[in-house]
């Protein structure tokens, strides 16, 4: 018998939960600069794309479609940027982040851009429950 999943714990540390798809636990990063995503697939022990299966992949793939059509209604951005890079956390996660020409970063990449800015709690919860209402839609 396999052990439960376990998110990786500087995942858990910078993220907040908004819920769970087929093959993936659905985070919001805890940083009000960026609308963004992150999908952790609830099966220990991989880092890479290649570790799953291929009918993981697809489900994978299809996960991050919706996060992308989620994160479209939820933020409005200019694009969305999709990313599994796993060089600080190996555990294999795909980054779905809202980016806006006005964002701090801009035109360049979010990672390691800046200080992280934590959510107001209240802003959080509206977030969250705003984002689970269009998963479930999804």
């Amino acid at each position: 018998m396999s052990s439960p999943f376990q998110l990786d714990s500087r995942l858990e540390a910078d993220t907040i939960p908004v819920g769970d798809l087929s093959l993936s636990s659905v985070l919001l990063l805890n940083d009000a600069r960026f609308p963004w995503f992150v999908l952790v697939p609830r099966i220990n022990g991989l880092s890479e794309l290649t570790d799953l299966s291929d009918e993981q992949a697809v489900q994978l793939m299809q996960e991050i479609r919706i996060a992308t059509k989620v994160m479209m209604s939820l933020a409005k951005p200019d694009k969305v940027n999709v990313g599994a890079l796993g060089n600080i956390v190996t555990q294999l996660h795909v980054h779905v982040i809202g980016r806006f020409r006005s964002d701090p970063a801009w035109p360049g990449p979010v990672w390691g851009h800046g200080t992280r800015t934590p959510y107001p709690d209240h802003a959080a919860a509206a977030l969250i429950e705003r984002a689970t209402t269009l998963f479930a839609a999804a």
